[in-house]
């Protein structure tokens, strides 16, 4: 008897437990609350030194872990990116580590692409197989450029002088900030710790509305591709473009999701969960938040070398299993 009482209490202990896990109705996720917020921290304090927000990892973690397929995991995405951003936003603005040209810059091209891949996803490509092949693709050649790059500066060491170089492999010092030097329809130029650097407009401006497109698609923000394009191509140094990446992503975010919204009422969306899931993206933004926070915190104390290694290693590694779920669907 006393056996069967103790059996008893314990099964609304087990109960109680199993009931931890919340229905989320939009995306039709069920899942313990505090996971969400602990992915979405653990990823954005590592990625966000390197200018990404970690959205382009969530994407694959709800899509194959939750179970988060339809069109509404990117506007859901994107909604992580609202919520999570103004973490390291904040912080690169207080430490003078934001190039707002770049910022300025990859906005006009963005903005325009977003909307148009918002519609492509809704109307033509509900399941984004084909896109994420293509996505792939150009993950793994800038993954390529940037560990090759990587790779270079890493065995010329002692053998080539490279004072910017020797400079970027110290802890930032209070003055290092950006300040822009000239602007013009051409080229921006801006200082950071003494050394001069510059970009290309037009280019800037043509890989930004390209960005946007697949940004609208996949509900990755851009930065993803963006950041690793203007580290390995442009040159630009990694402390100067992380917090300009992060903002563009937070307002091509917000476009986003409002495309999204209004696609949910037209007839194009008619039979497909379109609208974020807020309750879902929102948890995952609180983690994002701190978690940003964090890592543009953390962003002064690391070298760029281990920056560009840890954001070529992650591109790469995304790009492979894009190709491989193309190539195994």
């Amino acid at each position: 008897m006393a056996r069967q009482l103790k059996s008893a209490a314990r099964e609304p202990l087990r109960d109680e437990v199993v009931h931890w896990d919340v229905h989320f109705p939009i995306s039709g996720v069920e899942c313990n609350p505090l996971l969400p917020p602990l992915v979405a921290f653990g990823i954005a304090t590592v990625v966000s030194s390197a200018g990404v927000s970690g959205a382009f990892l969530l994407l694959p973690f709800q899509m194959s872990v939750l179970g988060f397929t339809s069109p509404a995991v990117s506007a859901t995405n994107l909604l992580y990116n609202i919520v999570a951003i103004p973490g390291g936003v904040s912080q690169y603005i207080r430490e003078g580590r934001m190039a707002w040209p770049i910022a300025g810059t990859t906005l006009l091209g963005t903005l325009p692409g977003i909307f148009i891949g918002a519609l492509v996803r809704v109307k033509y490509m509900p399941d984004a197989r084909s896109a994420k092949f293509f996505v792939g693709l150009v993950l793994l050649w800038l993954g390529w450029r940037i560990l090759s790059q990587w790779y270079r500066r890493v065995a010329s060491r002692g053998s080539v002088a490279d004072p910017i170089r020797d400079k970027f492999r110290r802890r930032l010092p209070p003055e290092a900030r950006v300040r822009t030097k000239r602007i013009t329809w051409r080229t921006v130029e801006y200082e950071f710790w003494g050394e001069t650097f510059s970009f290309s407009v037009p280019v800037l401006l043509g890989l930004a509305f390209v960005v946007g497109i697949v940004g609208g698609i996949y509900g990755i923000g851009g930065g993803a591709i963006i950041a690793p394009f203007i580290v390995s191509v442009l040159r630009l140094p990694v402390y100067t473009i992380a917090g300009a990446t992060l903002f563009g992503s937070f307002v091509t975010s917000i476009a986003g999701v409002g495309v999204y919204e209004y696609l949910a009422h037209l007839p194009v969306s008619t039979g497909l969960a379109v609208r974020p899931d807020w309750m879902l993206g929102g948890l995952f933004g609180i983690g994002g938040l701190a978690g940003t926070f964090v890592g543009a915190r953390l962003q002064k104390y690391l070298p760029e070398l281990w920056i560009r290694l840890l954001l070529g290693v992650l591109v790469a590694g995304v790009a492979f299993r894009y190709i491989g779920q193309f190539l195994s669907g």
